[in-house]
């Protein structure tokens, strides 16, 4: 009994002794011009060529570009525009990307691609797309994606960079029928393709060259979403909305490597290539989760963070910055990566 007494008391003085574990510290606030009645935000980017957050604003009227170390602001407009916000993500402009100099901004409400010289602040010249959009991807040297599940298919444009940002344009090329899909997009230079999901258990490779589907990988998604891709080591990681982060192994036929369950409620993703960390928000959890990635795809849970209602996309400018979207309050959470590089 007098031992067992005196281990307790031990275990109560290593306890008492024990660093206290750290609660995450709150996400930093990042509101957005006119935003205050909510955003219907839908896609988040970081262009390291401008070093700035790309963030679409759709009800505003608005893409906002975001200093991620001073959060200063620059918003370019021209884009639709309403007064209220009716809780979804449907209006306005709601994805984009960059390439050749310029930004590529979708508008749903219009149902058009606007290309955008950044450094004019200005839409330069549109383009009429065949059915509503959701993601756009550039594809080097001069193609632009444009995702188009109300149709299911992928609308492809050819650029036409003029003699300066001034007079770009650019013009249809070709479509790509997706059946069961396009849902997200993805362009891997290095290998040539572009990935997307099919709106369940599936994952779909295209051929650049040829525009065609060239092979179908099981997920094992009841919802496929958000995709993300570490291209030095071929790993495509998949967003299941029921809150499952998948590792697919795009060298190997999409062999799968990794399964792990964070959240509920999952769909736009990112991955920060120089910390091999998966960034995994929850709309239905209101939570960010961060996953460290092994060497061999494994996922592993680091921390989870609180962050909104509905708050369910996230970019990284690849440093310590998260910015996830909370579209009730119209603004960006900042949120700190403190945790080292996965190994």
């Amino acid at each position: 009994m007098r031992r067992s007494l005196r281990l307790f008391a031990a275990a109560l003085l290593l306890f008492a002794l024990s660093p206290a574990r750290a609660s995450p510290p709150p996400a930093t606030p990042v509101p957005l011009p006119g935003g205050a009645p909510g955003i219907g935000f839908d896609d988040l980017q970081f262009s390291k060529s401008l070093g700035k957050v790309l963030a679409p604003a759709a009800r505003s009227g608005k893409l906002d570009l975001i200093d991620p170390a001073t959060l200063k602001i620059d918003s370019i407009g021209g884009f639709s525009a309403q007064p209220t916000y009716d809780g979804g993500h449907d209006f306005g402009a709601t994805s984009v990307d960059e390439g050749a100099g310029l930004l590529f901004v979708t508008d749903r409400t219009a149902q058009k691609l606007d290309l955008v010289d950044p450094k004019t602040r200005a839409i330069v010249s549109s383009a009429a797309l065949a059915a509503g959009p959701d993601y756009v991807r550039f594809v080097p040297p001069a193609e632009i994606w444009v995702t188009e599940p109300g149709h299911a298919q992928i609308e492809i444009f050819t650029l036409h960079p003029g003699a300066s940002a001034k007079s770009a344009t650019v013009k249809k090329a070709a479509t790509i029928a997706i059946p069961g899909g396009p849902e997200s997009l993805v362009i891997d230079r290095a290998r040539h393709r572009a990935y997307a999901n099919l709106w369940k258990a599936k994952t779909v490779a295209i051929d650049l060259a040829s525009r065609a589907i060239v092979e179908r990988w099981e997920n094992g998604c009841k919802g496929s979403r958000g995709l993300a891709l570490d291209g030095a080591r071929a790993f495509l990681f998949v967003a299941c909305a029921e809150g499952v982060a998948v590792t697919l192994d795009v060298a190997h036929h999409g062999r799968e490597l990794s399964r792990l369950s964070s959240g509920s409620g999952v769909d736009v993703i990112d991955f920060s290539p120089s910390l091999s960390h998966l960034y995994f928000p929850g709309a239905r959890s209101e939570t960010l989760s961060i996953l460290a990635v092994s060497p061999s795809g494994h996922l592993s849970q680091l921390a989870t963070f609180p962050t909104a209602p509905h708050a369910h996309c996230v970019t990284t400018d690849d440093a310590t910055r998260i910015f996830v979207c909370d579209p009730a309050h119209g603004q960006l959470l900042l949120i700190r990566d403190s945790y080292p590089k996965s190994r």
